[in-house]
């Protein structure tokens, strides 16, 4: 609890001890005297909001409103009524003010992956800085206990991580020596050395604390259409209210204190406080409750759009499989070894950095580099088919089978496995390196959990080829596979996608949010699997996912989802309520103690339900 709002739980307290013994001797002059010492110790501040924004042009807000009623029902002599409609009023904004502390306290303990200093080695010496003034190929160190400052490269010592303020999970990372490590993890055992990678200001931490704090400022629809609704309503209910004070006892004779008094109620009963507050109050709970499960939300535009999702389209490599490729086996033609292959086939992919390219090195040289004696000249990419170079004088082809039937004259017989890469030596045909690429052990529940919550279809888009898109698809359960497929490609049949989504449907796209920008950032809904180090899933993507788990998509569905479902039933709520009270205010049926519950009350029991929207159940 803030100081501020222990000072007003305070001030209610003291209003509170007036205010019963005041109601008891109301019909007394000592009891006059209390009422009004509770009004005046209760309601300063909402009387000088309301004499400030007057003075400023904003007349018609909630200070005017509670101002206008209360010394209205005070003026008429109904000293209790007014004292107690401020006092619930500010009640209710006590319950809004912790209700708003409590859910940005989920978002803000974000902030607490900001580390103070940095240990770095300098001339063989420790010096404690700020992490801004390490230099990138700097060594810091990180020990037991402390939170890890930058990004970088481990050089020295193996340890355990905790990764739960940007993961979400509890469980312990394992690193050593030439892991990658990023900033906001706690090092919890052995002493790390680490070689820094990124400047501080485009670190993982400082990136998602940008993120965050950027995420409140984007509106979902139904944020705006409650801004716009609140800022006809409030004057019009004001000139209700005054029409009723008049109109009726002028045509009825009856007297003017009266229908003042229903007036006052009137004005009581139709603030909108638990549309304004709870509302956007409920988006702001969905993205706090959303950044605990390790699931960013750029907006509530975006937990918007993601509840109204019903196809999601998924990138393979990195998103649905892990990305890891190996070497499985090797399979020479006549006239070659399983060396040779793997020979031409890592010479050929030396300065490769797709994954099929790496594990094809890593498996020739065991994880170094091929020799640089190796003569590799005019090499040649062809995007998405394969590599043409020239090795030790020889013309080698390395990539589809398409890419070599179309090179050579001889044929080659394609091989029956997924996966596999096709090698061809001065136009022969010299074998195949079958590269494997695991699924992700929650691959297939997740796209079984997004079946159950109603997605219509779920597609997968790949570069690989035919037979290793189909498979991994019907491993899956995946509606529909279209592979190889060049980046613009993948954009083409989103595009697609996008026309045939019915009426009040999106899409959302998830992949590693490096390679898939363009889609990431056409799609309704971008969503960037496990790309806390890159920039591009943090510029192109709406929601990243701080983990690798496919399975967190249908947990942000969820999330979403409740969230809208809180946010609709509070604009139900609230203006049902109303709405029913007004009428009975205006015919003389509800006096202010039904004002108050019509408006505090009411508040109150939206706020409470705006809250539910922080706690998030994980399939």
């Amino acid at each position: 609890m803030t100081k501020k709002q222990k000072r007003m739980l305070m001030r209610i307290g003291g209003a509170a001890a007036l205010f019963i013994p005041g109601m008891i001797l109301e019909d007394t002059t000592v009891g006059v005297v209390l009422l009004l010492a509770a009004y005046a110790l209760i309601g300063w501040d909402i009387l000088w909001r309301a004499a400030v924004n007057i003075r400023h042009g904003r007349v018609f807000d909630e200070n005017f409103l509670m101002a206008v009623a209360t010394i209205g029902a005070i003026a008429l002599n109904d000293y209790s009524e007014g004292v107690a409609v401020m006092l619930l009023y500010q009640i209710g904004e006590w319950f809004q003010g912790y209700a708003v502390q409590r859910s940005r306290r989920s978002i803000s303990s974000l902030m607490d992956i900001r580390p103070d200093t940095a240990c770095v080695l300098r001339d063989g010496a420790e010096e404690e800085v700020f992490p801004d003034e390490v230099e990138v190929g700097e060594t810091i160190i990180v020990r037991p206990g402390e939170r890890v400052p930058l990004d970088g490269i481990i050089t020295k010592g193996e340890g355990h991580l905790d990764t739960s303020a940007l993961t979400g999970e509890s469980m312990p990372r394992a690193v050593r020596v030439n892991d990658e490590i990023i900033s906001g993890c706690i090092n919890q055992s052995g002493v790390l050395e680490v070689r820094v990678t990124t400047p501080y200001e485009e670190s993982t931490v400082e990136r998602i604390l940008s993120l965050v704090e950027e995420a409140t400022d984007k509106k979902a629809t139904t944020e705006t259409l409650i801004t716009r609704f609140a800022r006809w309503y409030t004057p019009a209910v004001v000139i209700g209210a005054v029409l009723l004070a008049i109109i009726p006892p002028l045509v009825t004779g009856d007297p003017f204190s009266m229908w003042i008094y229903r007036a006052l109620t009137f004005l009581v009963i139709s603030c909108p406080c638990a549309l304004v507050i709870s509302v956007p109050l409920s988006f702001f709970a969905g993205i706090g409750g959303a950044s605990r499960a390790g699931i960013l939300i750029k907006g509530g535009n975006y937990l918007e759009a993601l509840a109204k999702a019903d196809t999601v389209v998924f990138d393979k490599t990195g998103t649905l499989t892990k990305g890891s490729f190996h070497v499985a086996s090797v399979i020479p033609a006549e006239g070659f070894a399983e060396e040779d292959v793997l020979f031409y086939a890592a010479n050929a992919e030396r300065y490769s950095t797709h994954p099929i390219g790496r594990s094809i090195l890593r498996a020739f040289t065991g994880g170094g580099n091929t020799t640089e004696e190796t003569d590799v000249h005019a090499l040649e990419e062809n995007a998405g088919r394969g590599i043409s170079a020239h090795i030790n004088g020889h013309f080698i082809l390395l990539g589809t089978h398409d890419l070599l039937t179309a090179k050579n004259t001889v044929n080659i017989p394609p091989i029956p496995h997924t996966g596999a890469v096709y090698l061809s030596v001065d136009g022969r045909f010299a074998g195949v390196v079958h590269v494997a690429d695991e699924i992700k052990e929650d691959a297939a529940e997740a796209i079984r959990a997004l079946k159950e919550r109603g997605i219509r279809e779920t597609v997968m888009l790949t570069g690989d080829t035919r037979p290793i898109g189909a498979s991994v698809g019907k491993r899956l359960g995946i509606d529909t596979v279209h592979a190889e497929l060049l980046p613009q490609d993948k954009v083409a049949q989103v595009e697609t996608l996008l026309a045939a989504q019915g009426e009040g449907k999106t899409l959302a796209y998830v992949g590693d949010g490096i390679n898939d920008a363009p889609v990431l950032a056409r799609a309704d809904v971008g969503i960037a699997m496990g790309a806390l180090g890159s920039d591009a899933a943090i510029e192109a993507a709406d929601v990243v996912l701080m983990t690798d788990e496919p399975r967190k998509i249908a947990t942000a569905i969820d999330i979403a989802r409740k969230t809208m479902s809180i946010a609709w039933q509070n604009i139900v709520f609230a203006i049902g309520i109303k709405a029913v009270v007004l009428v009975l205010g205006a015919i003389g049926w509800a006096g202010l103690w039904a004002a108050i519950f019509a408006d505090v009350g009411v508040t109150v029991l939206a706020i409470f339900n705006a809250m539910r929207a922080l706690s998030v159940k994980e399939d």
